[in-house]
């Protein structure tokens, strides 16, 4: 039985799909099976983020309503070996998704993957509860904007049932920080009470990814690249030293 892991945020703008697509790949590029699901109902963009538009044909709720139809659904990634992706329906929202039903296909889905990770809406709305109640850890993903840091401190006292729990700040301006106009790393864990997993610096090759067609990790060696590597191998278990906050240098 694989593990469900939720990749949420309280607000939209931090990132999450970009985590959500940079830790899957790096994790079936090390060997894992994954399979990634895209929850945010009505406003998919997992499939870019990750290399793979315009190729959805089904989505996770025909699968509900039609469980035969679930290898036809799922889209393998055409560059990465263990990856694959299940999309969001479009046209519906999260009040027309069962969670009964989008429950029991997560736990389908775990039964045959080492990680699945549900990427969520933003925000803590239906969708943020739908994605929420199918999966037993989570991954919340906060900036250093103290409105982002607050929300993900909100985020992370409803999801106090999920274990284990980890905080990523995603989209990181050492600068900014240093001048003490973003929250620094510190104060960042301290409100939201979660053990940092990994720090992501801003970094434009992940748009430029996007706007290519490929994941970041196909696209670059440097940067959010290499955090989101770190990310999957601490994800692991493997004992790779956190980003040194205190010089704000982005760890190799």
């Amino acid at each position: 039985m694989g593990q469900s892991v939720l990749v949420t945020s309280g607000k939209g703008g931090t990132g999450k799909t970009s985590l959500t697509a940079g830790i899957s790949t790096c994790l079936g590029a090390l060997g894992k099976k994954v399979i990634c699901v895209d929850a945010d109902v009505g406003l998919r963009n997992l499939d870019i983020a990750l290399g793979m538009s315009e190729r959805a044909v089904l989505d996770f709720l025909d699968v509900i309503k039609n469980p035969d139809c679930l290898e036809e659904a799922l889209l393998p990634h055409p560059q990465i070996p263990n990856l694959s992706m299940l999309p969001a329906p479009t046209g519906v929202s999260p009040a027309d998704v069962p969670i009964d039903g989008f429950k029991e296909l997560i736990e389908r889905l775990a039964e045959d993957a080492d990680y699945v990770f549900v990427d969520s809406a933003a925000g803590l709305s239906a969708g943020f509860e739908l994605a929420a109640a199918s999966c037993e850890s989570a991954i919340i993903v906060a900036s250093p904007d103290p409105l982002a840091v607050r929300d993900a401190s909100r985020a992370a006292q409803l999801l106090t049932e999920h274990e284990p729990m980890w905080l990523v700040v995603n989209r990181v301006r050492p600068k900014l920080v240093r001048l003490r106009y973003a929250t620094n790393m510190d104060d960042a864990m301290d409100e939201i009470g979660l053990p940092l997993l990994g720090v992501i610096p801003d970094d434009e090759i992940v748009i430029a990814a996007a706007t290519k067609g490929v994941p970041v990790i196909l696209a670059a060696s440097t940067g959010a690249a290499v955090s989101y590597l770190n990310i999957a191998k601490r994800f692991l278990g493997m004992k790779i030293p956190l980003e040194r906050i205190k010089t704000w240098k982005i760890s190799s």
